[in-house]
């Protein structure tokens, strides 16, 4: 008799190859767009409490958060990788090779783990090369060090997600992520409503709630029957296994820590007009990032089922599922527009309110950089995102370093530096660059896409105009 877990694996696998694609597609990847959104909602609601401090503390989170998100993207990007290839062997059928895969990808992680504990000591200069404001380290250091410790469990955290994501499971990570952000926004609350406590406490309850996710995860993965199972003897790396991980994902990896470095990048150049600057692009960016990576969420469900239905042989599913995750993420984004645009000033006058009362300054710059930001952001995203979707199905992982390198250093930040060289536009030249970045790396992607969309096409013998 097959266990219960088998049985799962097995009916999901039938489903992704056959069920139409737009319920596949919007079953799978809405609960993934769901715990994006909200895990974005939840940072913004912890800056929102941490303002209750002061405008300042705003600022420190906001930075060193972004520092954080690049030393975690580490191991978000082998944990991306790894999955496009648990999902093909998955489609394939290869159920040793998908726990083999699954193992390495587990062991890898927690060797980026303890070389990321042994670096806390040297936290202070960590913060100093990353480019923080002197007053900032000395404000959030500890903050950042415990910062450290959450990261580490995210690693394991990000890998289960990612196994999760390959066996269909969706709404196992939207309901176990949904716990996460009520454990954490409600520690938070008690820690700065209750006790009083400053931003250090936010960190630790942070690091709290990921270990909440990180025991159900251990629960969940290490049970019988299923052919993703962790257990001790798959944890064992092998160079056959091994190297075809990191070889999809280093590019992956590479991609997502030098996007989020150079975001550290930005906010340091934003630091020149004042760190009310740097707080308030924070906010925006995570406003904006309830729907873009919400989209960002559709990405990776239809990543999934793309190279699910590769493995499995059926190429024609495959370029389907590229066109209909394209749809219903532009539809997603126009609709997220008109939400963000009609929420703003109500969001902008809880933020900028504190214990010391309304700050119209800082209230002014979000408002300021959020018109640019929204326009440049939720709609090419999600074109950016679909056509991304595509080309990490296909291993076109490098292309999509390139072009996330082109959006960082010559859209982003050499365009920064010549507005704020030849123009005197203040911080609204970092809204400017955030809409121009964003267009301009939507157009990019799709410009690169239509050689691999044509020989996939040609090889394949698809049409790709056709009635989607």
């Amino acid at each position: 008799m097959k266990n219960e877990e088998r049985v799962q694996d097995e009916s999901f696998r039938g489903y992704a190859l056959q069920e139409n694609m737009w319920v596949v597609l919007l079953k799978t990847g809405t609960p993934l767009a769901f715990y994006q959104a909200l895990n974005t909602l939840y940072k913004m609601l912890d800056s929102l409490m941490a303002s209750h401090i002061n405008a300042e503390t705003v600022s420190t989170v906001a930075y060193l958060s972004q520092i954080s998100i690049t030393v975690s993207s580490v191991g978000m990007g082998l944990a991306t990788g790894s999955s496009l290839k648990i999902s093909e062997a998955y489609g394939a059928g290869n159920d040793k090779l998908v726990g083999e895969r699954v193992g390495n990808l587990f062991a890898l992680c927690g060797l980026l783990a303890a070389v990321l504990l042994l670096s806390i000591p040297f936290t202070p200069i960590i913060l100093r090369v990353a480019g923080t404001p002197k007053d900032l380290i000395e404000m959030g250091s500890t903050y950042f060090s415990i910062e450290m410790a959450g990261i580490a469990i995210t690693f394991f955290n990000n890998a289960y997600i990612a196994v999760e994501r390959a066996r269909g499971n969706t709404k196992r990570i939207f309901w176990l992520n949904m716990a996460v952000i009520l454990i954490k926004l409600s520690l938070t609350a008690c820690f700065i409503y209750l006790l009083q406590c400053g931003i250090t406490m936010i960190a630790l309850a942070g690091v709290l709630s990921q270990g909440f996710l990180m025991g159900m995860g251990l629960y969940y993965i290490s049970k019988k029957g299923s052919v993703f199972r962790l257990s001790a003897e798959r944890l064992r790396l092998k160079k056959e296994t091994a190297v075809p991980l990191m070889k999809i994902s280093l590019p992956v990896m590479a991609e997502k820590a030098a996007f989020s470095s150079g975001k550290v990048i930005v906010n340091a150049m934003c630091s020149v007009y004042g760190s009310l600057t740097v707080g308030a692009l924070g906010i925006c960016n995570n406003l904006t990032g309830i729907f873009s990576n919400a989209q960002s969420g559709y990405q990776e469900g239809c990543s999934a089922i793309i190279s699910q239905n590769l493995g499995a042989g059926k190429p024609g599913r495959a370029l389907e599922a590229f066109k209909k995750i394209f749809v219903i993420n532009v539809i997603f984004g126009t609709l997220g527009l008109v939400i963000s645009f009609a929420s703003i000033e109500t969001i902008s006058y809880l933020y900028a309110c504190s214990s010391e009362g309304l700050n119209v300054e800082f209230r002014a710059v979000i408002l300021n950089i959020f018109r640019y930001d929204a326009l440049g952001t939720i709609v090419p995203w999600g074109i950016s995102a679909s056509v991304m979707a595509f080309m990490y199905s296909l291993g076109k992982t490098g292309k999509i370093l390139f072009i996330n390198l082109c959006r960082l250093f010559l859209f982003r930040i050499l365009f920064l530096r010549w507005l704020q060289r030849f123009t005197t536009l203040g911080s609204e030249s970092v809204g400017i660059v955030m809409l121009a970045s964003n267009t301009l790396t939507a157009v990019l992607a799709c410009i690169l896409s239509v050689s691999d969309i044509r020989t996939f096409c040609r090889k394949n013998n698809l049409t790709f105009i056709r009635r989607i």
